[in-house]
């Protein structure tokens, strides 16, 4: 697989909806690993810091015409996070106004479960990476949005974890 180590730039091949940007970004995340060796329940989440280097958030960016909305996604987690994955099924859409351009924008938001984590990456030397809980993330994330977008994964995550349980239990009682 070859990687291209530098990011896209400029906004003449975004997409634009109705004259508002249309920005893709996703959360990425995995489970903590066990004391035990295995995998946890626990839910970690990759936050990025903003260029300028304070702010913290998840990756995201512009969408380009010539990929779909799940491409720019993982576009964006390889770009500002290093992080290469599954991008899962959209978490949702969101109207928010820029707070540098001042005009309105649309984000699209989806979980991405990380399988690789690069030492290498496009924005490496303007960005820091750090994982934590989604409580903590939720906590520094700099966007509403965002964090609406957090919730909705981790009510996703949780409520699945409870069926799997739900549905080993019918199994074990079966047996």
């Amino acid at each position: 697989m070859v990687i291209c180590m530098v990011s896209r730039t400029g906004r003449e091949s975004q997409r634009y909806s109705m004259g508002r940007r249309q920005v893709v970004g996703c959360i990425p995340y995995r489970y903590k690993n066990g004391g035990d060796g295995g995998i946890s329940n626990e839910l970690e989440v990759l936050v990025i810091s903003s260029q300028k280097g304070h702010a913290l958030m998840f990756p995201k960016g512009g969408w380009e015409l010539d990929e779909s909305v799940e491409e720019a996604a993982s576009r964006e987690s390889l770009e500002e996070a290093g992080v290469l994955g599954n991008v899962e099924c959209e978490l949702g859409k969101w109207s928010f106004i820029s707070k540098s351009h001042g005009t309105y924008y649309e984000g699209y938001m989806f979980p991405l479960f990380v399988k690789e984590q690069l030492d290498l990456w496009p924005e490496k030397h303007v960005r820091r990476r750090i994982w934590m809980s989604a409580a903590e993330a939720r906590d520094v994330c700099k966007h509403w949005w965002m964090k609406e977008a957090l919730d909705i994964l981790v009510e996703r995550v949780t409520s699945m974890r409870e069926q799997i349980k739900e549905e080993n239990v019918i199994a074990c009682s079966r047996n």
